[in-house]
């Protein structure tokens, strides 16, 4: 600790320009990114898929890849532009502290108790977001309803778009005044101290969000349904068995409902698992196809990949809150933002957190590069458990269905992709091509599309 306070001294310089060292900061890592999607749009260009996938797609669904794959590539160029526009205003024309203020004159218009920094900070908070949805609705919609329907991806009505917006407004309002009441307070009240008991807090939330989630959270946008007895239950639950996997509930999830993707993932708590399978999954694959995706999502948990998963996500809390301490109390910072009367702590927790940008951007390689190794892992698993042509088979018929990117610049995915491209995969399995997997669903494919799958990927 004694190391972090000489350090908070020697960065507390008056009239350092903070300001323009995280706009810099903000510039070189959108130049950089933009560098990098440059360098995977000229892989989106390719006419032949790589070779290990040759004997598999048929050239129409490639050039309907590839074509998807650059839509989404300039669709990103132009709202990574609008993004950068949108933050050097807020930094040049001091957004944050003409906030600051007139959320402080809301607070005007409620009663007497709603006062002080942590009701000033919720206000302040929740107009942002409001400001932030406001700013970035155009290119959801965009998105949503012309790019993803173009390909035939988009499976929601504007009627489920708005509802789903305002359940999520809602849901932000109910809980990110507790818990930002509950942050706020701890650093008010263990002054320097707060970075311990600000971890076992956020531990203690995410545990509770992982509880409150299936229960609470999840009827709110999709249905699930037990699975109906059959073949694949009846496999699937023997798979559980013999993986001593705590295997309480199976649910099929109505994933068609926003898009036509496939996935299959687990939650709970440790001794209370739950495994949930998209029904765009089942109506895609075979049940020994759809138990091998499974034999992969079981691999994580028997490797002990979630459990080191939280573990790293711990100590990087930790990490950051320590060097949150930092900052907490640097007026030099403050001040260049200019907040020279008052140091609110939600205000130094966003501008520390924009001056940690660079490390943020090591951190993220690091991650990636631990979870493709897991994602090898898991498949070595699969295999070993004697379902390597079957997941083989199902990989690959999920990567023609979702039109997703057959192949990759080398440097774009190691920054970007927390799982191998398939070729990599389909490599590592020491899989032969054996001739087209989904040769009688390519057209369906082409036709209908479907998105890339969303949550834990396979």
């Amino acid at each position: 600790m004694d190391v972090l306070q000489r350090l908070a001294r020697f960065l507390d310089r008056p009239l350092f320009p903070w300001k323009k060292l995280i706009m810099g900061f903000s510039v070189a890592q959108y130049l950089f990114e933009e560098f990098l999607s440059l360098r995977q749009y000229g892989v989106l260009k390719k006419t032949k898929p790589p070779k290990v996938l040759e004997k598999e797609v048929a050239q129409d669904v490639y050039d309907k890849s590839q074509e998807y794959g650059r839509a989404k590539a300039q669709f990103g160029f132009v709202r990574g532009l609008w993004g950068q526009i949108q933050n050097i205003a807020f930094i040049h024309y001091d957004v944050l502290p003409k906030l600051w203020s007139w959320t402080g004159t809301l607070l005007q218009f409620l009663p007497a108790r709603f006062s002080g920094e942590i009701s000033h900070s919720i206000v302040f908070v929740l107009t942002f977001i409001l400001i932030q949805q406001v700013l970035s609705l155009p290119a959801n919609v965009y998105h949503t309803f012309v790019l993803e329907e173009k390909f035939g991806f988009n499976k929601q009505t504007p009627k489920l778009f708005i509802t789903d917006m305002i359940k999520s407004n809602l849901l932000a309002f109910v809980f990110a005044p507790p818990i930002l009441a509950g942050f706020l307070s701890i650093v008010k009240k263990t002054g320097t101290q707060f970075v311990t008991y600000l971890w076992l807090f956020t531990a203690v939330l995410q545990v509770f969000m992982i509880t409150v989630y299936p229960i609470f959270i999840l009827p709110l946008f999709n249905k699930l349904s037990p699975l109906e007895e059959g073949k694949l239950k009846a496999e699937t639950e023997a798979l559980a068995k013999k993986l001593k996997f705590p295997l309480h509930e199976l649910f099929v999830i109505d994933g068609s409902k926003r898009s036509a993707h496939s996935n299959a993932y687990f939650f709970g708590l440790p001794w209370k698992k739950h495994i949930v399978i998209y029904d765009t999954l089942i109506e895609k694959s075979n049940e020994e196809e759809v138990v091998a995706v499974l034999a992969h999502e079981l691999g994580h948990w028997s490797l002990g990949h979630t459990t080191k998963l939280f573990g790293v996500s711990q100590l990087n809390v930790f990490y950051i809150f320590s060097l949150f301490s930092v900052f907490i109390n640097n007026a030099s910072l403050y001040a260049d933002f200019g907040f020279t009367k008052e140091h609110p702590i939600i205000i130094g927790f966003i501008l520390f957190s924009d001056a940690l940008a660079p490390m943020d951007l090591v951190i993220k390689l690091l991650m990636n590069i631990m979870s493709r190794r897991f994602e090898f892992q898991a498949d070595e698993f699969a295999r070993n458990l004697g379902y390597k042509a079957e997941l083989a088979s199902s990989l690959i018929k999920l990567q023609i269905q979702n039109l997703s990117t057959m192949d990759a610049d080398w440097m774009y995915a190691s920054y970007h992709f927390s799982h191998p491209i398939l070729s990599e995969r389909l490599k590592a399995l020491e899989w032969t091509p054996t001739g087209k997997v989904v040769e009688e669903k390519s057209e369906k494919s082409e036709e209908n599309g479907v998105e890339k799958a969303s949550g834990r990927e396979l």
